[in-house]
């Protein structure tokens, strides 16, 4: 029996009562999820210093030689994609962690995991430790990256959860800003400090995240998941900052409670393999089925890193190195960074104002003519024309790099405003209870498995040596956002305004192209009420 069978059976409640499901939201509620965002440093901030550090003299050296003046495209794909390679891991991993040991608890131990492997790059003095080191550290971020969107996701309140979540976003291009910054700092230094103060300065992030969710509670979410009641009905009123026995508590702990025991009916008992078997259960033809939400969300990661945003992050240094137009790469790659962090707090107002779909939609779109437009002067009067004095690389038209520069900005502002914080405020909503730690760990997964890809490939498309795409690598990114265009419109779905629980609902009843007209008509309390005494 379907979700709009039971509804009809039921009946409906009256449209006011549905507002009632979640308690006020208080400064509490804002606290808790925007210290919890915190966790988005992590992200920002390696994929910011990592950039700086390979364009750095005495790092350059001491891993390609004394005489060396850049590393080679292998060395880079390395130090760059390992990392992505121990996220890919640790964000699997996660979901088993966060369903057994809680979100929380997850959160800090990929704090300490964290920590070790930040300590064994700052010891390391070569290419072997460094990309030991960034593993380690890559299963910690793993940990993080995957359960934070889900412990924020579980705890915010719908009518801000979009721009709650969308701080997480806000943190990694904070991330990414400081990292900046501090290597600019450190870039001329001629001793071991200009790469470890960059790398050892991740330590002083993981330490605050890990011991201040000590003083946070679990998600309410997770203890209904495991039958504790009265743990959920506390964490929930500390989360809401009301009295756990409060109508509205009780009220929202009934539609959890509901939804998830309407779940447990629908979904057969599995072991361990079929736990994460039930993640693709059903036909991808079907709205209801988990299969169909756990491709979206695998896909919704994996269309975010086919924008090409962390070319430019990872290898803007080097890539406007390489120009002659830009007389410091690193200040220039310092402004792009502040670009990503003043625009990105826009999209905690056009998440809840305009909702997911549309701001996907036109961000693709945004992106898509920035990107063409850059690849365009890039091969016809930009980057691509140089000419060679004493051994310097300058380009012939300056203004036309210029104009370049200037459409990367912008193409940075359509992400930061949009596909950046949408991809996770999404995959952090549209799994059912029953599979949401494991949907949400294989969508952060897919994440990082792009990331990683990207990072590896990226040197050999634009290495001198190799493909040497120069700007034309633009068209590519180009491409691959005008099919971000094509996914939005057709794929994703409109969940503003809903709970969880609500947005399950949804997703089981129209098509995303009929999503942003859906509303609610009913709760599983309700249901629940009217089945029992049926």
């Amino acid at each position: 029996m379907s979700k709009q069978d039971t509804e009809t059976e039921t009946g409906v409640v009256a449209a006011e009562n549905l507002d009632r499901v979640e308690a006020p939201v208080t400064w509490r509620t804002y606290a808790m999820c925007v210290f919890a965002s915190f966790g988005g440093i992590f992200f920002g901030y390696d994929s910011g210093y990592i950039g700086g550090v390979q364009g750095m003299d005495y790092f350059i050296k001491m891993i390609s030689g004394p005489d060396a003046d850049k590393l080679l495209p292998w060395q880079s794909s390395l130090i760059v994609s390992i990392l992505s390679a121990g996220t890919f891991c640790g964000a699997l991993i996660a979901g088993d962690l966060a369903d057994y040991f809680g979100r929380r608890f997850t959160i800090i131990l990929g704090s300490a995991v964290f920590i070790v492997g930040v300590a064994l790059q700052t010891a390391s003095a070569g290419l072997a430790l460094l990309v030991v080191g960034r593993t380690v550290a890559g299963l910690g971020v793993g940990f993080v990256s995957a359960i934070i969107i889900l412990y924020m996701s579980e705890i915010a309140p719908k009518k801000v959860r979009g721009a709650i979540v969308s701080g997480y976003q806000f943190c990694i291009t904070i991330g990414l800003l400081l990292a900046a910054c501090v290597s600019y700092g450190t870039e001329n230094l001629d001793n071991s400090g200009s790469y470890r103060i960059p790398i050892g300065l991740q330590m002083l992030w993981a330490l605050i995240l890990g011991v201040g969710l000590m003083f946070l509670p679990e998600s309410p979410r997770y203890f209904i998941k495991k039958g504790k009641v009265e743990e959920a009905r506390k964490a929930l009123g500390r989360v809401r900052g009301q009295d756990p026995n409060s109508h509205h508590i009780e009220a929202e702990l009934n539609e959890i409670r509901a939804n998830h025991e309407y779940e447990k009916r629908m979904t057969p008992e599995t072991g361990y393999i079929g736990s994460w078997l039930l993640c693709f259960s059903g036909s991808v033809g079907l709205a209801s089925s988990n299969v169909r939400k756990t491709l979206l969300g695998i896909s919704l990661q994996m269309m975010q890193q086919w924008t090409g945003v962390n070319f430019v992050f990872y290898y803007s240094t080097i890539f406007l190195k390489g120009t002659g137009a830009v007389s410091d790469p690193f200040l220039m790659s310092l402004i792009f960074t502040l670009v990503n962090v003043l625009s990105t707090p826009l999209s905690f107002w056009l998440v809840e104002r305009f909702g997911r779909r549309s701001m996907l939609l036109w961000g693709a779109i945004g992106m898509t003519v920035c990107e063409f437009i850059v690849a365009v002067i890039g091969v016809t009067v930009g980057f691509n024309h140089t000419h060679v004095v004493d051994e310097v690389t300058i380009a012939n038209n300056i203004s036309a790099v210029n104009a370049q520069i200037a459409f990367i900005a912008i193409y940075i502002f359509f992400f930061a405003t949009t596909w950046g914080p949408g991809a996770w405020v999404l995959i952090g909503e549209i799994f059912p209870l029953s599979i949401r730690s494991r949907g949400v760990a294989l969508s952060t997964a897919s994440n990082w498995f792009w990331n990683f890809i990207i990072g590896y490939i990226t040197p050999y498309l634009v290495g001198t040596e190799y493909a040497n795409m120069q700007s034309s690598v633009f068209f590519l990114w180009g491409a691959l956002c005008a099919v971000c265009i094509v996914y939005a419109y057709f794929l994703v779905p409109e969940t503003k305004g809903l709970t969880l629980e609500q947005v399950d609902q949804m997703l089981d009843e129209v098509s995303p192209r009929k999503s942003a007209a859906w509303k609610p008509t009913t709760t599983f309390a309700n249901m629940e009420e009217k089945q029992t005494t049926a």
